[in-house]
């Protein structure tokens, strides 16, 4: 009994299921409308009940979409049917996202293998590092960077996906401990999503140091019997470095993969654009001496009791075993007397503010400004507004294909919100869609021109076959754009492709010159070939039959061309 297909606002089909992660599971599906394959990412019917958990997905789709970038994966639509915008149909009132379907490989399947070569390793990690750059310029920390999130396409072009836990920049204060549902894998989050503090930016620089680790010696850096005791490690323990677990690695590496992983975030790289140069310099040679990777460990993991200590008590929070065994009936009395010192210590401090803070003068409260909305204004324009407003302008530019270039996108503080006086602005000016260069396709095989077109970022679109005399078959003889024509990433690119044919005619009854001249026209060779003396009816030297049909034959191919000649 055959089931109809689901189908999702009209115009997604919903094909088998080929992933599921803690929120969602991912189903193969076709566009009816645009017809090609699609990956459609559905929220659990269980978690669509709770309303925090749409709006999550909703962000996710509008953090993702936000990015258009090789090296991650792109959303092509979104939708809720709760909202109302759009109909429940094909059996579903779950939010979606439409994303692209990638064909490959996933990398913790590479590095289920085993150590990856250098080379490799550093391949791979450099591309994360693209993708988290432009995130990150974007304003979207991922949050769950991980081999298991990481896609390598069978061109060897590395996809970074799911920005399931994903929040914008200035949404500093969410933290682990308030999104318990969104911790990330316990493997490769930071410290500081350990101890449920703010993240940013380095947070995904220290879990792309773990995934580089692992690329190198086929193990995470910390291991433990519970998601609790890995995270402990994480914040106080202080990981090997990778040449120790891995005697063919070169020691220049080791200096890279600790700094990415600084228990402190401001002793991590800056910013990917750091990390991706610090990799370069070591492919290209950089070898420093076992002293720099000396005082690098202990700079970065040297022993802290006391923050040892808070670790364990905070990740005690996090564990669902809140009981401890109590081994000492009461405090030491040096505890007790160093508790007294440090309250009078307390207490006199308290009494200084006091008589300080009665002698002061009360500052001038600051002034409060409402940022304008300076979304679509020129650049120009939009500074002059700011000033008007007793704010500063800080412009940035950023590739967009929704509005015009100098024109502004949006702001950081955003559109309405309250700064004070003076408070520096953030405008993301247009500088014109990002775009890519048409690769030269003519000549190619049809294969070859498939793998230039996705190397440079563009889709293959239909096929069509089409005769031509000088082309053998599987030939590009033109392209729907122009070679070295700046297009989007993305564009769909259709082509003409040789069927490696030509048709000829019916040339019975044509004098044998003008039968070869048509033949020759084509590029075919012909073959005269006398069938002796021409009989009653027959004209000396005109065809009277062809080895070859009327129709299509093969380019380069011999035609016969039958007659009889005249009777003595």
């Amino acid at each position: 009994m055959s089931t109809e297909p689901r189908i999702i606002a009209g115009r997604y089909r919903v094909d088998e299921v080929i992933g599921q992660g803690g929120m969602a599971k991912v189903h193969r599906g076709y566009d009816l409308t645009l017809g090609r394959d699609v990956a459609i990412k559905i929220l659990d019917p269980e978690l669509a009940r709770d309303t925090a958990f749409r709006t999550r997905f909703r962000l996710e789709a509008q953090a993702a979409s936000r990015m258009s970038h090789p090296s991650i994966v792109r959303v092509y639509d979104a939708g809720d049917p709760s909202t109302g915008s759009e109909p429940a149909t094909g059996g579903y009132a779950e939010p979606y996202i439409v994303m692209e379907l990638v064909h490959g490989t996933l990398l913790k399947d590479v590095i289920a293998k085993g150590p990856v070569p250098v080379a490799d390793a550093i391949r791979y990690t450099d591309g994360i590092l693209e993708a988290l750059d432009y995130s990150h310029r974007a304003g979207v920390v991922h949050r769950d960077i991980k081999p298991g999130n990481v896609m390598i396409t069978d061109s060897g072009m590395v996809k970074v996906m799911d920005f399931g836990i994903a929040r914008a920049v200035s949404d500093s204060s969410s933290t682990v401990a308030e999104t318990t549902q969104i911790i990330g894998t316990a493997a490769y989050f930071s410290p500081e999503q350990a101890k449920g503090e703010s993240v940013d930016a380095r947070t995904d620089l220290y879990s792309a140091g773990v995934v580089l680790y692992e690329l190198l010696t086929g193990r995470q850096p910390f291991r433990g019997d519970s998601p609790v005791a890995v995270a402990y490690q994480h914040v106080s323990e202080t990981p090997e470095p990778p040449s120790e677990l891995n005697e063919a690695l070169p020691r220049s590496l080791d200096a890279i993969v600790l700094r990415a992983l600084a228990k402190d975030p401001y002793q991590r790289f800056p910013d990917a654009g750091s990390f991706r140069t610090a990799l370069k310099e070591v492919s290209a040679g950089y070898t420093p001496t076992k002293k720099d990777i000396g005082a690098l460990t202990s700079e970065l993991y040297g022993p802290n009791p006391r923050q040892a200590q808070e670790t364990a008590r905070s990740l005690r929070q996090l564990s669902t075993d809140n009981t401890m065994t109590r081994t000492q009936s009461g405090p030491p009395v040096a505890w007790i007397w160093a508790g007294v010192a440090l309250l009078a210590v307390l207490l006199f401090s308290v009494l200084f503010w006091v008589i300080s803070l009665a002698s002061t003068p009360a500052e001038v409260p600051s002034t409060t400004v409402t940022v304008p909305n300076l979304v679509n204004m020129t650049s120009e324009d939009a500074e002059a507004r700011l000033v008007e407003d007793g704010l500063i302008a800080d412009l940035r530019d950023e590739a967009s294909a929704d509005y015009d270039e100098g024109h502004v996108i949006r702001s950081q503080p955003a559109t309405g919100e309250k700064v004070d006086e003076g408070t520096t602005v953030i405008v993301y000016v247009s500088s014109g869609a990002e775009t890519v260069a048409m690769p030269v396709v003519e000549g190619l095989s049809q294969d070859a021109a498939t793998k230039a077109l996705t190397d440079a970022g563009l889709e293959l679109g239909t096929v069509r076959p089409q005769n031509d005399p000088d082309a053998g078959a599987g030939i590009v003889l033109s392209a729907s754009v122009a070679a070295d024509t700046d297009v989007p990433p993305g564009t769909v690119v259709d082509l003409v492709i040789a069927n490696g044919r030509v048709t000829i005619e019916d040339m019975t009854g044509w004098s044998l010159e003008a039968a070869t001249k048509q033949l020759e026209k084509l590029g075919l060779t012909a073959e005269p070939v006398e069938l002796g003396t021409c009989s009653e009816g027959q004209v000396p030297g005109a065809v009277i039959s062809m080895s070859e049909a009327p129709g299509e034959v093969p380019v380069h191919s011999t035609v016969e061309l039958r007659h009889c000649v005249a009777g003595e």
